[in-house]
């Protein structure tokens, strides 16, 4: 990736530097539909700050992630593209030392783009996209928890596919999530300050509710690691970040991703946030997420940034299905906001996820958009935003949505003539406006014949047939299969979903950006 020399950083002007925005992704992970209550007017608390965010922006109500598990879809916000892409076919959540990296040398990341275009670009969080780590002996070892203990740090760092070989000029990074998936380890610019030492047990750690520490892995941790309030660190991290770069290279634009751990197992709110809302311990971490994305916003307004920043709300797929259950028995809450499934299945409650974006200035406050989007896109559109032209071998499955947020988009008009999702074994589905096709039977993901999940197994119409159909206009709950009812327009899904596999890309080539001059400014 190409990195901005001191040399080529004093040859650009601070008026080329001034007319691109600061951008902020904050990239939630777990999170349901439901969970906020923007978009769900029954939930069981208040997110003020992100109900803030979407009445000073743009909310999407159709957004997707392009996987029902968090790996793949992390893959497709840094790549812009499928995970198939990258693997051939579906890929897994790393755990322990896996690797190596989804993000293979040579393809064009986020971060990798707007460096080209002068940005100082960093991320803070969970990386979990893969690394690659060496033992003694200079072999690559693979997943597993055990492997950690093989771990040859100096062999091994600095990493050689980490997100600084990817793009960040910066970085704090978990490998994996940071309190489910061992190896419990902070990695900054490569290097591991603090390698893991001792064996971790989860029963040291506080269990709030009784039952929300679940998902809590032992493993192999490091001497100074956080558990509880991990999110609040990140914060921090992401705050000195742009607070630094401020007030050392004011005139030059700055790129910050902050990679939460909520809304994922296990709930560990930080220790203020216990009792906030009524919602019990993930109602009280999910209230956390929004008091981060509020301290997020005023600091833009505090450095007197706000007009000039960007910031992108996303999550990498739906609710874990147990914290579904749980929020829908004890509180009344449905994380999945009515929507049929949650992580890892197929449906939409497993990759329908929300998506704000909120610029003053530029963006129009208070639109609703139903724009079909997936996370993808965020690459594509930050593109046309920076006039950069991509590249057609880059960001293959990534569509530009700029003009949906300023409001120059014909709602009636869909930016994007398909969409593409795979589920947590890599097995795709594909929406054509409001058809959509699944590429294989049942949920794709969770065992819905198991004690916890039975109470919300649909009767199959269509117990037989290899795939499914539905019409998401008149049955948005997927509950009626109309695989054979429906043969004319199955088949015609089922032929634009190869060709698409085939073809390499699903995104038009020669994509033109519209660049800053062409972005009107609202009052």
């Amino acid at each position: 990736m190409l990195k901005l020399t001191t040399a080529i950083f004093l040859s650009l002007s601070a008026a080329a530097f001034a007319k691109l925005p600061n951008i902020v992704i904050i990239y939630a992970d777990d999170l349901g539909y439901g969970d906020l209550s923007a978009y769900n007017q029954k939930a069981a608390y208040k997110t003020p700050r992100l109900d803030q965010m979407a009445a000073e922006g743009i909310r999407f109500t159709d957004a997707h992630s392009p996987s029902t598990i968090c790996s793949p879809s992390r893959y497709g916000l840094f790549s812009g593209q499928q995970i198939y892409r990258s693997t051939g076919r579906g890929g897994g959540a790393f755990e322990g030392p896996g690797g190596p990296s989804y993000l293979k040398p040579g393809t064009m990341t986020l971060g990798g783009m707007l460096q080209k275009k002068g940005y100082r670009t960093a991320v803070f969080g969970k990386w979990h996209v893969g690394l690659t780590w060496l033992d003694k002996d200079g072999k690559r070892l693979g997943g597993g928890f055990d492997n950690s203990l093989l771990i040859d740090y100096e062999k091994s760092t600095p990493l050689i596919d980490g997100p600084n070989e990817r793009g960040f000029d910066e970085s704090f990074i978990t490998p994996n999530c940071p309190t489910t998936d061992p190896l419990y380890v902070y990695i900054e610019n490569g290097m591991v300050p603090k390698p893991a030492n001792h064996r971790y047990n989860p029963e040291n750690t506080p269990n709030p509710g009784g039952k929300w520490r679940w998902d809590n892995d032992a493993g192999w941790v490091a001497p100074d690691y956080q558990f509880v309030g991990v999110d609040e660190l990140f914060y921090a991290k992401t705050k000195n970040f742009i607070t630094q770069h401020r007030e050392t290279r004011p005139e030059q634009p700055f790129f910050a991703v902050l990679s939460t751990q909520i809304a994922h197992a296990p709930v560990l709110p930080a220790e203020k946030f216990n009792g906030a809302t009524e919602a019990g311990p993930r109602g009280d971490f999910v209230y956390q997420l929004d008091h981060i994305v509020g301290r997020t916003i005023d600091l833009m307004k505090e450095l007197n940034i706000d007009d000039e920043t960007i910031i992108l709300f996303n999550a990498d797929n739906g609710a874990e299905f147990m914290h579904v259950a749980w929020m829908r028995e004890d509180h009344n809450h449905d994380a999945s906001g009515g929507y049929r499934g949650m992580k890892r299945d197929a449906w939409e409650g497993g990759h329908r996820v929300p998506f704000i974006v909120r610029w003053p200035g530029r963006i129009p406050k208070g639109q609703v958009s139903d724009q079909m989007t997936n996370t993808t896109d965020i690459f594509a559109t930050l593109a046309s935003i920076v006039g950069f032209e991509l590249p057609d071998e880059a960001a293959t499955d990534s569509f530009d949505m700029l003009p949906a947020m300023i409001g120059t988009q014909d709602q009636a008009q869909s930016i994007r003539p398909h969409l593409l999702t795979q589920s947590f074994r890599g097995e795709f589905q594909i929406r054509q406006g409001d058809w959509k096709y699944l590429d294989h039977q049942g949920s794709g993901g969770n065992p819905y014949h198991s004690r916890l999940l039975s109470k919300y197994a649909l009767e199959e119409k269509e117990p037989d047939a290899p795939g499914q159909l539905y019409n998401l206009k008149t049955d948005p709950g997927e509950t009626t299969n109309l695989y054979y009812k429906e043969a004319e327009k199955r088949k015609e899904l089922q032929a634009l979903l190869e060709k698409l596999k085939k073809s390499g890309r699903s995104a038009p080539k020669k994509r033109k950006p519209i660049g800053m001059t062409n972005i009107p400014k609202v009052d």
